[in-house]
C-alpha cells in the first residue's frame, strides 16, 4: 500500500513541475508580445515626432514607451526611418519594431 501512495506522490510532483515550467513559458511568450507591441508603439512615436522636427521629445517618448530598448534614427534624405530593438523573457528572443517617416516641410 505504501508503494502506490509513493508512486503517486511522485507522480503528482512530476505533474506539478510539468505545470509550472508550461506556466512559466506561457508567462514569458505573454511578456515577448508586450515587448513587440512596446517596440512598435515606441517606434511609430519616435518616427512620427523626429518628422516634426522634435528629435529630443522622440528619443524620450521612445524611452518611456519601451523603456529597455534601443533606439536608432536614421536619416534618409527627407525622410526619418527609426529602429528600437529590446529583449524578450524568452531567452535568444529578440523583439523590435522600425517606423518610416516622411519628414514635414518647415
Amino acid at each position: 500500500m505504501s508503494d502506490d501512495r509513493g508512486a503517486a506522490t511522485v507522480e503528482a510532483a512530476i505533474a506539478v513541475c510539468a505545470l509550472l515550467m508550461v506556466l512559466a513559458v506561457a508567462a514569458a511568450g505573454v511578456g515577448t508580445m508586450i515587448g513587440q507591441l512596446r517596440c512598435t508603439d515606441a517606434a511609430r512615436e519616435a518616427a512620427r515626432l523626429v518628422a516634426r522636427g522634435e528629435r529630443d521629445q522622440a528619443l524620450a517618448a521612445g524611452k518611456r514607451i519601451a523603456p529597455n530598448a534601443e533606439l536608432t534614427v536614421h536619416d534618409e534624405g527627407g525622410a526619418v526611418r527609426v529602429e528600437v530593438r529590446g529583449r524578450s523573457p524568452l531567452p535568444g528572443v529578440r523583439v523590435g519594431a522600425e517606423a518610416f517617416a516622411v519628414l514635414e516641410p518647415g
